[in-house]
Parts: structure tokens; C-alpha cells; sequence
């Protein structure tokens, strides 16, 4: 059987799907457990849609790892309050996850060795096992360019740093609020004008944190482009719980990976799916995620076009995410 990173064909994509589903109901006790309270047999699931889909609230307060594994270290969602409960993703195998960051980059954005990074990151900086981080980490070190760092709120040393590096290939990784305060510092100190530098890519993240007025994605990318002067924001749709990436190259359709799927169920039926174009509520399935569950319905709202899915928001009541995208 093809491993997750030579998934050719729905064909392959379907198998895999089966094969982990399988390995993971005999594997994972949490799983196992909520889809024999579901009365399903595993035994009579034969197509993707039939799977069932792991709650992410799950995360918050059970182990959910491979019983054949033992916990490496684990991911944490960093949450906006003291009171949250914060979701925990025990990590079996970094090798796999730093194989779905490289490919996945490779494929939407370039080799990682071309760029140099940039990380304006400062919430998840101040909090330890961020999954972003981790990600952000391993791309640097792939690069290898000494220009390579992280930034707080020091806004002047990066403003300079981006302006001394027009002649080369930059990501700038930026989390929501961050970009947001970084374009009003460029707007007080003579605007930032990306044709200046057109190489540099911006990758937003999500995540106002609470520090700003929530807005929708839409409304965020385009202050963004006005204040940067760019017609581009590019943007990375992941979570605590999942080992891959989508990406949006500037439109706010995201594109998934072989490994990597979304469907969009209905918010009134959980075992049922919206038409393409309609919208409902997320799930995702990522293959990456071997050791833990690769089947998660999550509490973001979205919609899928032409194989690509947009991102519209959170369902009421439910936390906002650290790693979420914005509610509308």
C-alpha cells in the first residue's frame, strides 16, 4: 500500500482513507470508543463519507494517541483566556510532520532553501509548544539564511530589516493581529510599499487573539493589501490538532495537499454533507495525522468550490481558536 506522500488518485486517496480509518479504530482507544458509542461496525464502512469524524473538542480533555506509541512530546493550542481548557495533540512521529510541512510548502509556495524567513509571531512565541512555531523552526532551518529570525513588537527592526533585503526571496509568517499593528507602524513611518519588494511573500495565519475587533477574512485581507500596497496576502489554514497545511495563494481559497481533505458537513445533521458552494460546518481529513485521529470535525464554518474551500467563520458559541481563521 502507497504511503501518504504518494497518494496519486482518489483511488489511493479512498484506500488510505479505509486503511487508517481501520488502523485507527484498533489503535486509538479514544476513537474507538466514540465510534462504537456511535453504534457504527467498523466492518461495513466502505467510502469516505461513512467515516466517522472525531469531534476537536475531544482534544481538550483526552489522550488521543496510538496505544503502539509512546508520547514523543505534544502540541498545545494556546488559547485567549486563563479559563479555557486548551486542546493537547501528543506528537508520536516529528519526522512525519516535518515531511507534510516541507512538501506542503514546496508544492504551493517553493523550495523552503530559496526564501528567507520572517516571523511575526509574537502570541505564540510567548506561549511553549506551538505547533506553528515548530513549523516556522523547521522552515529556517531548511533555509539556512542567516537573515532568518523572529519578532516581537520590535515593528522598526523588522520595517528595516525588509527594506535591506528587497534583492532576496522573504516569507513574512504573520499572525493576524501582529500584521495588523505592523501596518500601522509602516503607515506612521512613510508607508511600506511591496513593490519595493517583490520577492517578499506574506503569509497570514489567522488569529486576532483578542486583541483586535474581530472581522471577517475578507475584510482582513484587504486592509492588509491596501496597507502593504500589495495585491496579494497569502494566507496558511492549520490547527493544533492536524500535522498539515493549506494554503490560499492570495484569494482566500485554500488549496489542500494529496494527504489532506475538507468536507463540509451539515450543522444540523453531523452524519450528513452540504452540496459544493453551500455552506456547513468543517471537516477535515488529514492523513498526517497517523498516530492520533485523521478524521476531525472542527467548529469552522466553510464552503468548498472547484476543489477549492473557503474559510467563513466559527460556529456560535464555540471558542475562538488560536489557530483559526476569523469569525464573520
Amino acid at each position: 500500500m502507497k504511503g501518504i506522500f504518494d497518494i496519486k488518485t482518489e483511488q489511493d486517496f479512498r484506500e488510505k482513507c479505509l486503511e487508517t480509518f481501520r488502523y485507527q479504530y484498533e489503535n486509538v482507544e479514544v476513537y474507538r470508543k466514540f465510534v462504537d458509542f456511535l453504534n457504527i461496525n467498523p466492518d461495513q464502512i466502505t467510502q469516505i463519507y461513512e467515516i466517522p469524524f472525531l469531534p476537536i473538542e475531544m482534544f481538550k480533555n483526552h489522550t488521543i494517541l496510538d496505544k503502539n506509541k509512546e508520547k514523543e512530546n505534544y502540541f498545545q493550542s494556546s488559547g485567549t483566556t486563563n479559563i479555557q481548557t486548551l486542546s493537547k495533540h501528543w506528537i508520536a512521529d516529528f519526522g512525519l510532520y516535518e515531511e507534510s510541512i516541507y512538501k506542503s510548502f514546496e508544492q504551493f509556495i517553493g523550495k523552503p532553501e530559496d526564501f528567507v524567513f520572517l516571523g511575526l509571531l509574537p502570541s505564540y512565541l510567548e506561549h511553549q509548544n506551538s505547533s506553528l512555531i515548530y513549523m516556522v523552526d523547521f522552515l529556517m532551518k531548511k533555509s539556512g539564511h542567516q537573515e532568518n529570525g523572529y519578532f516581537l513588537y520590535n515593528h522598526r527592526e523588522l520595517f528595516d530589516l525588509l527594506k535591506k533585503l528587497n534583492n532576496k526571496k522573504i516569507i513574512l509568517f504573520g499572525v493576524s493581529f501582529a500584521l495588523l499593528d505592523f501596518a500601522d507602524f509602516c503607515k506612521e513611518n512613510d508607508g511600506f510599499d511591496l513593490a519595493k519588494n517583490p520577492e517578499l511573500i506574506i503569509i497570514e495565519t489567522g488569529g486576532m487573539k483578542g486583541r483586535k475587533e474581530e472581522m471577517t477574512k475578507d475584510e482582513l485581507l484587504e486592509i492588509l493589501k491596501t496597507s502593504f500596497q500589495t495585491e496579494k496576502i497569502y494566507s496558511e489554514y492549520s490547527m493544533t490538532e492536524l500535522l498539515s497545511q493549506a494554503y490560499s495563494l492570495g484569494n482566500n481559497e485554500y488549496l489542500c495537499p494529496a494527504w489532506m481533505r475538507i468536507l463540509v458537513r451539515n450543522t444540523e445533521d453531523p452524519f450528513s454533507y452540504m452540496e459544493e458552494g453551500r455552506t456547513g460546518a468543517i471537516n477535515i481529513i488529514d492523513l498526517a495525522n497517523k498516530h492520533s485521529c485523521s478524521f476531525i470535525a472542527t467548529q469552522d464554518l466553510g464552503k468548498i468550490h472547484k476543489g477549492k474551500f473557503q474559510v467563513l467563520g466559527r460556529i456560535d458559541h464555540s471558542d475562538i481558536r488560536g489557530c483559526s481563521l476569523l469569525v464573520s
